[in-house]
C-alpha cells in the first residue's frame, strides 16, 4: 500500500493494518523527510491519545494529516508503532 499526498509517496508498506477503514502503516515505512511533528492531540475512547504529524512536500503543508498513538490501549495493540492518514492523503495499492 502507498500513502500519497501532493503527488508524492509519503509511506509505503505491504504490512498495513486496517482499523476503522484506516490503513495504519508501520512507522519505519514512512518517509520521514516529509513529516513534521505537530502539537495537536486528540483522544479516542478505545485507542488512547493520538499525536499528529504535518506533511510537508514541495513547499506545501498539510497540517495534522497523519496520526499515531504513542501509547495504545490493550484493545488497540495492533496499531502500536503505526501511522495513519487523512485530510486528502490517498491510499493506493
Amino acid at each position: 500500500m502507498k500513502a500519497i499526498w501532493n503527488n508524492t509517496v509519503v509511506a509505503e508498506s505491504d504490512e498495513t493494518v486496517v482499523v476503522e477503514n484506516n490503513h495504519y502503516f508501520p512507522a519505519e515505512s514512512i518517509k520521514k523527510e516529509y513529516f513534521k511533528p505537530s502539537n495537536t492531540h486528540t483522544t479516542c475512547p478505545w485507542k488512547g491519545l493520538a499525536s499528529y504529524y504535518t506533511l510537508s512536500v514541495d513547499g506545501e503543508e498539510n497540517p495534522d494529516a497523519a496520526w499515531y498513538y504513542p501509547e495504545v490501549s490493550e484493545l488497540a495493540r495492533s496499531i502500536k508503532g503505526r501511522v495513519a492518514f487523512w485530510k486528502g492523503v490517498t491510499i493506493e495499492e
